[in-house]
């Protein structure tokens, strides 16, 4: 630990020297108004852990929020964060199954195998058994743990649901993506299942109830029922929302009525709908005893779909991409044990911090999970110490690799051969640095789309920003480099001005890659087919008595090595995107 603590400390200061930095959240600052200011705050009791409340959130990106963009409605949102500490340089992944892996296990995509994509609803995968997860931990240190909402990280084998991954209860859907009202869930054509559990049971007959609401009904049962003076509690309220499909009830669309764009107008009402859930759980926290003992947590799980009405302007890229529209967090801590409130935090985090900050709140021993690749952040979260986290390896993922001739691609120069193949898709960032190869994903601008009239010059301006960051080039290029703190948008590419920039954080690169575990991929299990169990999703393979940890392992090095191609998805991806950059393009030329 203390050789790589070092050895960051020296890259960091090396790769300092660089662009000058930006105070490009001046605008959005609270923290000149109250840093450091002590309030109300309560004293922490030593002999009483304190109650933690996770709230995360689905597709919901950097503009999706009041404090960043005062056209959406979030005022209980905004005063949690204001009265808190608000967190400006925080990472997530850029997809599901990912952010909610690391969130649960503190560990990289490369060390729990499942680098590549999400986990399919008929896929035979799920975290690995050997890796603790955060509630079991919990568990452990005398937490009551609940989860509500959205699971996505496997459910082939009972060992694979939340309530054997160290939750009490579970009432929420397994896969990834479900009708709020029917619960329906589909995996292709005519592979469609209800996919709402309680427990390990399906939860039938719930049809007709908004999910948002749903969820925050049974979070109010779960508050209700417990003793918060007889024993800490563990809530992790993983909402659906504000993932497509776009169902808002129609009464909260109304206030947003004068957005021109229907999916703009529809997000943005499933946004205020999940302020007001939030505001009915930390109200029954108050009313119930909870809160002068508890941490509330609220975190995005990536960044949003700007085609499906999220926005991360003014950040380039979208869900989906190693951009920072795709990883860069909406995120706040609000409690009264924070010694520090009423500010905003730029130190970095990432996703991975939760799992060993929060147990050491929890009084638990981090340090009996080995292989932890996320920080204790708690002294930087409360008294606005310096991070002890000066790196993020965003993912390296092999099989992200297109096809292509022996040699370097341009723009990989010599790296390729001697320290890295930059035709792989990874990223990384060490301090005010982040390399980015292979395909990152779509890199354009999306701007809000909620004006009265379609876009004009300035959008074709944004496009088009500079020669190196234009759409068109990036299909030619497998290497860039931004100095994030000074350019936070990605407009200005400075690989070709930094080789020894480039060269460091390449070798960081393989560092990390050498302590990578095999990808876990597997193919479709037919088995899985909602039909053969009385139409829902759930485990369909049995599993004896006593072998739920050997089974998964078993199944996993089944299919070592063995992985499912979706080259269908992939070219109807590609022609979706071809698309809509075809689109903007006749919009911008007809309006200029």
């Amino acid at each position: 630990m203390f050789l790589r603590s070092a050895w960051l400390a020296v890259l960091s200061g090396l790769l300092s020297l660089g662009l000058p930095s930006a105070d490009w959240t001046a605008g959005n600052r609270v923290e000149d108004e109250g840093e450091g200011r002590q309030n109300d705050q309560a004293t922490p009791d030593p002999k009483k852990p304190p109650h933690i409340i996770f709230i995360l959130t689905d597709d919901q990106g950097y503009n999706d929020i009041g404090y960043h963009n005062p056209s959406i409605r979030t005022p209980t949102l905004d005063r949690l964060a204001a009265e808190g500490v608000r967190l400006e340089n925080y990472y997530v992944q850029p997809i599901c199954t990912p952010s909610r892996s690391q969130l649960l296990t503190g560990r990289y995509q490369i060390h729990t195998g499942l680098q590549h994509s999400i986990i399919r609803p008929r896929q035979p995968s799920c975290l690995p058994p050997r890796l603790h997860t955060l509630p079991q931990r919990l568990q452990q240190a005398g937490y009551a743990t609940h989860m509500l909402g959205k699971w996505h990280l496997g459910f082939y084998r009972k060992a694979c649901l939340p309530t054997r991954k160290g939750f009490d209860t579970f009432f929420g859907s397994l896969t990834g993506s479900v009708d709020y009202y029917s619960y329906g869930s589909c995996d292709g054509p005519g592979l469609c299942g209800y996919d709402l559990h309680d427990n390990e049971s399906v939860a039938w007959g719930q049809q007709g109830r908004y999910s948002t609401l749903l969820y925050t009904q049974r979070a109010r049962k779960i508050l209700e029922g417990h003793d918060p003076t007889a024993q800490p509690l563990f809530l992790l309220l993983s909402l659906q929302a504000v993932h497509t499909p776009l169902q808002p009830p129609k009464s909260y669309i109304y206030p947003y009525r004068h957005m021109y764009n229907v999916a703009r107008r529809k997000y943005a009402a499933m946004v205020s709908l999940v302020d007001e859930a939030v505001h009915n759980v930390t109200y029954a926290l108050r009313k119930l005893g909870y809160y002068r003992n508890s941490v509330i947590v609220f975190s995005t799980d990536n960044g949003a779909q700007p085609f499906t009405g999220g926005s991360n302007w003014p950040l380039r890229g979208r869900k989906g991409t190693y951009w920072e529209g795709g990883v860069r967090g909406v995120a706040f801590v609000h409690s009264p044990l924070l010694k520090r409130r009423r500010r905003v935090s730029k130190a970095l985090l990432h996703i991975t911090d939760w799992f060993p900050t929060l147990l050491g709140l929890a009084r638990a021993n981090s340090s009996q999970s080995e292989g932890l690749d996320g920080f204790d952040v708690w002294p930087t979260l409360s008294e606005g110490k310096e991070s002890p986290r000066q790196e993020i390896l965003h993912n390296i993922d092999p099989l992200h690799k297109p096809p292509s001739p022996p040699g370097p691609r341009p723009g990989s120069g010599k790296w390729s051969q001697h320290i890295w193949d930059t035709s792989v898709q990874a990223a990384i960032r060490v301090g005010d640095w982040k390399l980015l190869t292979g395909d990152p994903g779509h890199g354009d601008w999306v701007p809000p789309q909620t004006l009265s009239s379609l876009p004009g010059r300035w959008w074709d301006l944004e496009r088009t920003f500079t020669p190196s960051s234009a759409s068109k080039t990036t299909a030619n290029q497998n290497i860039w480099l931004f100095n994030i703190s000074g350019d936070p948008y990605e407009r200005w590419d400075v690989s070709a001005q930094r080789p020894d920039v480039v060269q460091a954080l390449l070798e960081r690169l393989a560092f990390h890659n050498r302590t990578a575990v095999p990808v876990f991929f597997p193919p479709d299990d037919p088995r899985a087919d909602p039909a053969l169990r009385g139409g829902a999703w759930g485990p369909w393979v049995e599993e004896e008595e006593g072998e739920e940890g050997r089974g998964v392992e078993e199944e996993q090095e089944r299919y070592r090595g063995v992985y499912k191609r979706r080259e269908r998805k992939e070219k109807q991806m590609s022609k979706l995107n071809a698309y809509f950059l075809k689109l903007n393009e006749q919009l911008t030329s007809s309006l200029v």
